[in-house]
C-alpha cells in the first residue's frame, strides 16, 4: 500500500474524528485502517493522534501533516485520475454525491441509468439527505445545493435557476378567499419551512410592475423541516406555502395548487453543483457536472412546458 494512500486514509480520519468512520467511508476495516495509520506514524516517527477511549485528536504534527498534505493529494490523486481518463477516455473511482432527498427523487435518480451507461467504470454513493453535510469531513466529492449559497470555501457551478412562488389548494382559495396583496397573508394559514436559519416566518417578495419590496411576518398551523411535508399540507388545503417550481410544477399543472398572488415575485436563487476547492477537480466529478449540466442547464426541464405559475382567471358571474 503506497504512502499517498495512508496519506488519504490519515486525512479521512483526521476529517471524520474516527478511524471507524473512516474505514467505512473508504470500504475498509477498523483493523485495517488502524494498522496503516501506525504505520504511517511508524514511517513519519512521529506521533499524529493522541488516542483515548472516547477521542482521537491531532498532534501538532498531525495537524502539519494535514494542512500542507491535503493539497498534495488532492492534486496527485486527481492527477493520476486525469491521466488515465485521458489514455483510455474511461471515467473511473467511486463518486461521493450528496442532494436533497426530494430533488434527488425527481430530477436525478431518473437520470442516472444513462450517466452509469456513459461511464460504466465509475461507481456512484449517494447520500440522500436535506442535511448540509461538510463536504470534507464528510468525504464527499460533489454535493447539489439548492438555495443561496453561503460558504465561501466551497467551489459551484450553478446548474439552474430555482424559481418560487406561492402556492395553494383551488379548495383552500374557496374557503379563505385569494389574497389580493401581500399584507393579506397574515391574514392566512401560512405553512413554514424551518430550516438551519430557523423558522422562515417572514415571506419576502417584490410586487407590482415597479418591484416594491415587500415583508410579511405570517404564521399558520403547520411547520416543518421537510419542504414534503409543507407540499402534501398544501395539497390537502390546510394553507398557503413557499415552493420551488420544480418541486410543485406537476401538482400546478394538474390543478392540485395554483398559484397565489400572481403578479408578486419571490427572490430567485439557484441550484449549484458544489465542491470542495481544488487545483484539479477529478474527471469524475467533471463527468457528472457536465452531465447534469446538459440535462437540467439551460432552461430545466421544470420549466419547458406551458408556464402553470399564472393562476387562471376566475369566470365571471
Amino acid at each position: 500500500m503506497s504512502r499517498i494512500d495512508d496519506l488519504a486514509l490519515f486525512l479521512r480520519v483526521h476529517d471524520a474524528g474516527s478511524i471507524s468512520a473512516a474505514a467505512r467511508s473508504l470500504d475498509l476495516s477498523v483493523a485495517v485502517a488502524s494498522q496503516r495509520l501506525r504505520s504511517l506514524e511508524q514511517s513519519l516517527g512521529v506521533r499524529l493522534f493522541h488516542r483515548s477511549t472516547r477521542s482521537l485528536v491531532p498532534t501538532p504534527e498531525g495537524e502539519a501533516l494535514a494542512l500542507r498534505g491535503r493539497p498534495l493529494v488532492d492534486d496527485l490523486q486527481s492527477l493520476m485520475a486525469g491521466l488515465r481518463t485521458a489514455s483510455s477516455g474511461v471515467v473511473s473511482g467511486t463518486l461521493r454525491l450528496t442532494t436533497s432527498a426530494t430533488f434527488a427523487r425527481y430530477y436525478v435518480s431518473p437520470l442516472l441509468p444513462e450517466f452509469m451507461a456513459r461511464h460504466p467504470q465509475l461507481k456512484l454513493s449517494i447520500d440522500l439527505s436535506d442535511r448540509m453535510h461538510d463536504l470534507v469531513t464528510s468525504g464527499f466529492d460533489l454535493a447539489i445545493r439548492i438555495g443561496a449559497l453561503e460558504d465561501s470555501t466551497l467551489v459551484a457551478r450553478k446548474l439552474a435557476t430555482n424559481r418560487r412562488v406561492l402556492c395553494a389548494s383551488p379548495d383552500y382559495l374557496r374557503r379563505r378567499g385569494h389574497p389580493a396583496k401581500p399584507d393579506e397573508l397574515a391574514q392566512h394559514d401560512c405553512l413554514l419551512l424551518v430550516g438551519a436559519q430557523g423558522r422562515a416566518d417572514v415571506w419576502r417578495m417584490r410586487e407590482g410592475k415597479r418591484r416594491r419590496e415587500v415583508a410579511v411576518r405570517v404564521s399558520g398551523p403547520l411547520e416543518s423541516t421537510q419542504g414534503e411535508v409543507l407540499r402534501d399540507a398544501a395539497v390537502a388545503g390546510m394553507g398557503i406555502a413557499i415552493h420551488s417550481i420544480w418541486h410543485v410544477v406537476d401538482d400546478l399543472r394538474a390543478g392540485r395548487l395554483e398559484v397565489v398572488l400572481p403578479d408578486c415575485a419571490l427572490d430567485e436563487t439557484g441550484i449549484h453543483a458544489v465542491m470542495p476547492q481544488r487545483r484539479l477537480v477529478p474527471p469524475r466529478v467533471t463527468a457528472f457536472i457536465d452531465f447534469m449540466a446538459e440535462k437540467i442547464g439551460g432552461v430545466p426541464p421544470w420549466e419547458r412546458a406551458e408556464s402553470p405559475t399564472r393562476r387562471r382567471k376566475e369566470p365571471s358571474r
